[in-house]
């Protein structure tokens, strides 16, 4: 991991239906992360914001399902192209969102740097739907899906058309609400999933050495998408798509600390912290926790 590193905010927040995501960067800012990070004695330089029009439309367009697509690809392609120049200039690219589809755009830039890249997606939810099988119409249930390739051809083709990421060398972690046609879809890629009932079986520890392992193996550049609602709502209740039953504070923090001494991550981003949605600020603090947890904070 490069010791400098490059902060950047993904305000992006049509892609899903609440108002207050695109305060998630700045609220994490607010909650101690450059703290943390010079206390790790860290060198950072944060770019601010990408500028992102926000602009919502609250139907679903009739020809395509989703809501919101000019927004969401533009809002991408920016997010892209900053990611690959923070790449560019040798540092650690940390993306704060932002709502999910973010990942959209920090995958494509990331992308670049590697063919043989890894992803693990840390989330309540797989984002393998495609406007053929979101109830929705919302694209932050379809990130996953467009970085392997699946979907809309706005989403599909930022930075290249061809998949981001090869499906098996994506690796789920905490799911517990997943869709019919994500589930048909993670069986037909052989995508790796670790939901709540591996992690209650297995145990935390075991799950992040088995992930570990597994990327290391096949890849050279790992991505973590951490998004809050992975973790179970009691500790980030300020968020949108908040699912009970997930994974606790301390497992995410040892989770996170795992990485960090496996020394695999070469980019990161933690989406969906919304202020709005929030209790004085706690879901912003537990944020900027766990990213100082994979970037090296321990107890003692």
């Amino acid at each position: 991991m490069n010791k400098m590193i490059g902060i950047i905010g993904a305000p992006l927040t049509v892609a899903q239906p609440n108002d207050g995501v695109d305060f998630g960067p700045d609220a994490i800012r607010y909650a101690g992360l450059h703290k943390h990070l010079e206390a790790l004695n860290l060198d950072m330089s944060d770019y601010g914001n990408v500028s992102i029009e926000n602009t919502r439309n609250h139907s679903i367009d009739p020809k395509t399902n989703l809501r919101n697509l000019d927004q969401v690809a533009q809002g991408n392609i920016e997010i892209a192209n900053k990611v690959n120049e923070i790449y560019n200039k040798d540092e650690f690219p940390l993306i704060l969102g932002g709502d999910h589809s973010i990942a959209i755009g920090t995958i494509a830039g990331v992308s670049d740097q590697t063919r043989k890249l890894g992803v693990i997606w840390y989330d309540a939810h797989a984002d393998l739907n495609t406007a053929e099988t979101s109830p929705s119409g919302n694209i932050h249930g379809m990130s996953l899906a467009a970085s392997i390739g699946l979907g809309h051809d706005r989403l599909t083709s930022i930075k290249g058309n061809f998949p981001k990421v090869d499906p098996e060398n994506i690796v789920i972690i905490g799911a517990r609400s997943i869709d019919d046609g994500e589930k048909k879809l993670i069986k037909e890629k052989g995508i790796k999933v670790y939901s709540m009932h591996e992690i209650e079986e297995m145990g935390m520890e075991v799950v992040m050495r088995e992930t570990i392992n597994y990327l290391e193996e096949r890849t050279d550049h790992v991505h973590l998408s951490l998004d809050v609602d992975g973790i179970d709502p009691i500790h980030t209740p300020g968020t949108g798509t908040t699912v009970d039953g997930g994974v606790s504070y301390k497992q995410t923090h040892y989770a996170m600390r795992m990485l960090h001494d496996a020394g695999i991550l070469t980019s990161a981003e933690v989406v969906e912290v919304n202020p709005l949605l929030d209790y004085k600020n706690k879901t912003a603090i537990v944020a900027a926790e766990m990213i100082a947890a994979f970037l090296g904070k321990k107890y003692i």
